[in-house]
Order: structure tokens, then C-alpha cells, then sequence
């Protein structure tokens, strides 16, 4: 109806005031309209503030530093509508527009963890909130690729030196602070030397584990009720979701240590007993070995390293999870990487970065795949091609036609042997005439326990289990260059020490069965109908040393166990 929706001219008629015509006055009224609605607005937030019991503020001119703004990430106070407005010693000051949610009281509590200080907190209305937003936009641009949390040596030290044991650990987390407690955990992982370190909600109460050279073991025991503050303090180091616990997230930080970092995947998943966290260490020292330390010995080592000399063609190496491949396929490109060479990597994710390699990380979210990233590769002019894994054919015909093409292709692919790996491809469907003439060797590894070298001693192996190494050895071939007189042979193990936490081991080594192609292995394959036991039938005649003879021949060095070798290797 008429008069619904008033003008300016309407309204000034029936206040009697004369009319304004001209726009820049119509515009003066229109904003002086806009600031009285604002104001109303403020009045309503401070009632509003009062009915809760929390303190008001306007931020329109308040003075807020930078230094207090970045203690919550642009993200998170976008996500929570709250923000960091203030910072002096030992205080901090936290404005949101629903200070009652749960999600932004745990966030308050976080920032009060990290910045050690205590937290006063206000509401703010939303015009208010969105002129504190405005201010990141004026924070130096800084990307940062991972979250980092600064741990002192001292912090670590102080905890480090009061562990004999996991059970001095269990003994710390008791009444440790939230800050403290996750302190503990790391300052344990690193000591103990894991790879990696499991929280896990059970019905009772939370289990924390470390996996140390591969094998889990239990560390210490949380009460259910601090777990919720714990995973919220990884998360938030982490760059995670803190209020999103159904469904899982995938995040990283660095931890600094004497001007060292060790970088730390972060993943959760959903369990039926709360949120189950595992961390990875990233540690440097993985990718510190070279191509000629891993471990590779005699013939099968020179004939890897005249094929990784090759401009061309295709290296693979197979294994499962947790096998080593990653710090073989990283020492193959350390030894290739030169200022003459140009290497791409495809990786999912990048785990770590490698100076003068250009590193691309897999994102499923934008299909960014390994096939298509592969064929983007292609476009960049590379010598030298590395790709995580080759999971379908598609990806598995590019790497060919790349390595067809004058590039040395390096990549991985699940088989239980390196005789799988051919079998695996014809099964992907790959055409036999085109892998033939494109595959240069297979890799074939797995890891064992090194024993420890403190507490080392002979052993003399039962009836039983000597015969299975006598078995195994059987079967090497002439042409290996290995003759082990098993007769007069020396076994060892660790019968447990302080260094080695009583396990009998400490550290891991590879142990491989790797074969080239050749004449033979060519013909077999352009068959395009071979299995895998006939792969590594021809493989061991031409000379191939098998994993579980590796193993034998390194448990006969005092190396490694004859158990471990059995247990990686049948």
C-alpha cells in the first residue's frame, strides 16, 4: 500500500520540517539515521552484556595492537566472532559477540594457555566485531606453512631428565597443567626416539603410546576429564578446527629446538569413545641418509646405482607401510640432485622439504591428483620425476610415457615383493610392451630392529630356528657374490640395557631384494601372463638376494636379529 515505505521527503513533511531536496543533504541525513540505528544497537549489546554478567565494549577507536590480535588466527576469530583486543604482561583481553558459546570459552582458555596469562572477557555487537576484522587486513602478509609451537630445551630437559622410563612419565602427567602435560608427551616421544605418538580415548580413560622403531608401546594413562583441553591445545597448534570433532581433520605444526625443527603431522579421527590423535615426527635426521648408507651391499648395490645413474627410464620400489620406502626414494634424490638437474617431486602430502627440489603436494579437494599432476609435470621441462605412489592406471601410463620419453622416473607401488610389482602393473592393466622397454629396477624392502649396541651379545640360535636360515639360504644364487659359511656363523641379540629402554634394540635398517632388468626378465614379461613366483624365480637365478636372505646375511654381520628377519621377511 502507498506509505508503506516512506522517503526522507515523506517523513520530514509529517515532522513539519522543511524538505531537503539536494542528495549531499538527503546523504547527511540518511548517515546521521544510520548512526542513531548503531547506537541503538551498542545500548542493546550492553544490556544484553549485563544479563550475562560480562563486561561491555565498543572497539571503534580502541587501540588494538597487533601483537594482541594474532594470538587468534583471522580464521578462528571469523569462525567464533571474537577477538584479541588487548595484551599487557600478563593479561589478555577477549571481545566476542557471543561470549556464552561454549566453543569461543574454549578458545579464551587456549589463548590464555599459550600467552600464559589470565583471561578477562566482553561483548561486543557485530558492527563493532566487524571493525576489529578490518585490522588483519593491516597485519604484515606473512604466509606461514605450518603452525609452530616454541619448546624450549629447558622445557624439554627439565622432563627429559626425570624419564628412566615410561613409568616416570605416567607418574608427570599426574596434576600436570594442560601446557605441561602436552610438554610431557612430546618430551617423551623425542627422547624415546619415536616416530610417532598415539592418543587414544578409550571407555575408562585416555592411553597415550609412542611407536619406537616400529613396535607400539604403552607410555602413560589421562583422566577422560582433561582430555577435551588437551586435544583442543593440539588443535590449536595445529591449525585445526577446535569446535569440529565428528569428523576427521588433518594438520601440522614445527616444534623449534635449538634452532632445529622438527616438523609434526598432525591427524584425528572420530572414535566411539571421543576423538583418537596420533602426531608423526618429521625429523630430519630421516632424510639424512645418503644413497650409499642405506644399506644396499654388494652386486645388487652396483647395479641400483648404474640404473640410477640412467638419464631414463623406471625405478620402483615396493613395500608396505612403515617400510622405509619414503627414506629410500629421498636418498635416491639427494644423490641425483645437482645443479644440472632439475627434479619435481608429486607427494601426498610433502613431508619433507628438500633444498633445490621443487616439491608438489596431491589436493583431492581440487583434483589435483597424481595423474594430473603428473601430466602438469611433464609441462615443466624436469630431468628427474619422483611420484609417491602409483595407485590406477592412468597414473601408471603417464609415469611410463615419462620414462619412455627421457625422464628417470622414481615412484612407488604396494606389492608384497619386488617380483609383485610387475604382475601388479599388468593387473592395472598397463600394456607389457610398453613397461618393458621403460622399467629400469624394482626395489623391494622392508625394516628391522637394529640391536642395540650397549648391551650386545652372542647367541646361539635353537635347532629349529637354524634350519629355517639354512632353508632360506639355500636358495642364493651363485651369482649373488655372497658366500656366508653358515657352519662357523655367529649370531647376536641385545639382552636389554637403560640405552634401549630393555627392548635389546635401538634404531632400524633396511634390508632389500632389488633386481634389474635384463634379456630374460624382458621376454618373461612381454608374455604380458606372468605371475609373481615366476618373477622371482628368474629374478634369484640371475642373482637376485633375496629380503629374507638380506636379513640373514645382515643378522650374520650382528646387525640385526634372526627373530626380527623372520618376522619382516616370511
Amino acid at each position: 500500500m502507498p506509505g508503506d515505505n516512506p522517503t526522507i521527503d515523506d517523513l520530514l513533511k509529517k515532522s513539519k520540517l522543511p524538505s531537503i531536496a539536494s542528495p549531499d543533504a538527503q546523504e547527511k541525513f540518511s548517515a546521521k539515521m544510520r548512526e542513531l540505528d548503531l547506537q541503538a544497537k551498542e545500548r542493546e549489546t550492553a544490556k544484553r552484556g549485563q544479563l550475562l554478567g560480562v563486561s561491555y565494549i565498543n572497539l571503534k577507536g580502541f587501540p588494538i595492537s597487533p601483537e594482541a590480535l594474532v594470538l587468534l588466527s583471522q580464521e578462528q576469530a571469523k569462525e567464533l566472532k571474537t577477538v584479541v583486543f588487548l595484551q599487557t604482561g600478563d593479561e589478555v583481553r577477549i571481545a566476542s559477540v557471543d561470549p556464552g558459546r561454549a566453543e569461543v570459552k574454549e578458545a579464551a582458555y587456549q589463548v590464555g594457555e599459550r600467552a600464559r596469562a589470565n583471561v578477562g572477557m566482553y561483548i561486543i555487537s557485530e558492527e563493532s566485531f566487524a571493525h576489529a576484522m578490518k585490522l588483519y587486513d593491516t597485519l604484515p602478509k606473512i604466509r606461514k606453512i605450518v603452525k609452530g609451537v616454541e619448546i624450549t630445551e629447558a622445557d624439554l630437559k627439565k622432563y627429559q631428565d626425570k624419564m628412566a622410563s615410561f613409568k616416570d612419565l605416567d607418574a608427570m602427567m599426574k596434576g600436570a597443567d594442560i601446557t605441561d602435560a602436552v610438554t610431557i608427551i612430546i618430551a617423551g616421544a623425542l627422547k624415546g626416539d619415536a616416530s610417532d605418538m598415539h592418543i587414544e580415548a578409550e571407555e575408562k580413560d585416555v592411553v597415550v603410546r609412542y611407536r619406537i622403531d616400529g613396535v607400539l608401546q604403552d607410555a602413560a594413562r589421562l583422566g577422560k576429564d582433561v582430555w577435551p583441553r588437551i586435544i583442543s591445545r593440539i588443535k590449536l597448534f595445529s591449525a585445526l578446527k577446535i569446535n569440529v570433532n565428528n569428523i576427521p581433520q588433518d594438520g601440522r605444526f614445527t616444534i623449534f629446538i635449538g634452532g632445529k625443527k622438527t616438523e609434526v603431522r598432525v591427524s584425528t579421527i572420530p572414535t566411539s569413545y571421543g576423538e583418537s590423535v596420533v602426531m608423526r615426527l618429521l625429523k630430519p635426521s630421516t632424510i639424512g641418509l645418503s644413497f650409499d648408507d642405506l644399506g644396499i651391499r654388494g652386486k645388487a648395490y652396483e647395479q641400483l646405482k648404474a640404473q640410477v645413474e640412467r638419464p631414463n627410464g623406471m625405478i620402483i620400489t615396493t613395500g608396505p607401510t612403515g617400510s622405509g620406502k619414503t627414506t629410500t626414494l629421498y636418498a635416491t634424490l639427494k644423490k641425483l640432485n645437482d645443479a644440472e638437474t632439475k627434479i619435481i617431486t608429486l607427494e601426498d602430502p610433502v613431508e619433507y622439504s628438500l633444498e633445490g627440489i621443487n616439491q608438489s603436494p596431491i589436493d583431492l579437494s581440487k583434483d589435483y591428483t597424481f595423474a594430473k599432476g603428473l601430466r602438469a609435470i611433464l609441462r615443466q621441462d624436469p630431468d628427474v620425476i619422483m611420484v609417491g605412489e602409483i595407485r590406477d592406471l592412468e597414473t601408471a601410463e603417464t609415469a611410463i610415457q615419462a620414462a619412455l620419453t627421457g625422464h628417470l622416473m622414481i615412484s612407488t607401488i604396494h606389492t608384497n615383493s619386488a617380483a609383485g610389482a610387475i604382475p601388479r602393473f599388468l593387473s592395472m592393466g598397463v600394456k607389457p610392451f610398453l613397461l618393458a622397454p621403460a622399467l629400469n629396477a624394482v626395489i623391494g624392502q622392508r625394516l628391522v630392529r637394529r640391536i642395540c649396541k650397549d648391551c650386545k651379545e652372542e647367541v646361539k640360535l635353537e635347532p629349529e630356528q637354524l634350519k629355517k636360515v639354512k632353508d632360506i639360504m639355500a636358495t642364493l644364487s651363485p651369482d649373488a657374490g655372497e658366500k656366508p659359511d653358515l657352519d662357523a656363523a655367529k649370531f647376536y641379540k641385545g639382552k636389554g640395557c637403560k640405552t634401549c629402554g630393555d627392548s635389546g634394540y635401538k634404531g632400524r635398517l633396511g634390508i632389500y631384494e632389488i633386481f634389474t632388468m635384463s634379456p630374460e626378465i624382458e621376454k618373461l614379461l612381454l608374455t604380458g601372463n606372468v605371475s609373481e613366483y615366476q618373477m622371482q624365480e628368474l629374478a634369484v637365478k640371475q642373482g637376485m638376494v633375496t629380503m629374507a636372505q638380506d636379513g640373514i646375511l645382515k643378522a650374520l654381520d650382528g646387525l640385526t636379529t634372526v627373530d626380527e628377519v623372520l618376522a619382516a621377511a616370511e
